[in-house]
């Protein structure tokens, strides 16, 4: 696949996927809210490892900026 995401995209991301992780482990989150940011949070992770969105995809989005 493309890469389609910038490095502030990706860094975001992360960031994000973090201040989940710490809202889960300081008791802050719980029951379905923890399994829904859960989820939200390893798709960000995986997204900002491979570099690509999916949902960007289908409209032609790119946070990758311009090269050249």
């Amino acid at each position: 696949m493309k890469k389609n995401m910038g490095n502030i995209d990706r860094g975001v991301r992360v960031l994000i996927a973090v201040v989940i992780a710490i809202l889960y482990f300081t008791g802050q989150i719980s029951g379905t809210a923890t399994i829904i940011l859960g989820i939200l949070a390893a798709v960000f992770i995986l997204t900002s490892l491979v570099g690509t969105c999916p949902a960007y995809l289908p409209f032609g989005l790119s946070t990758l900026g311009k090269k050249g």
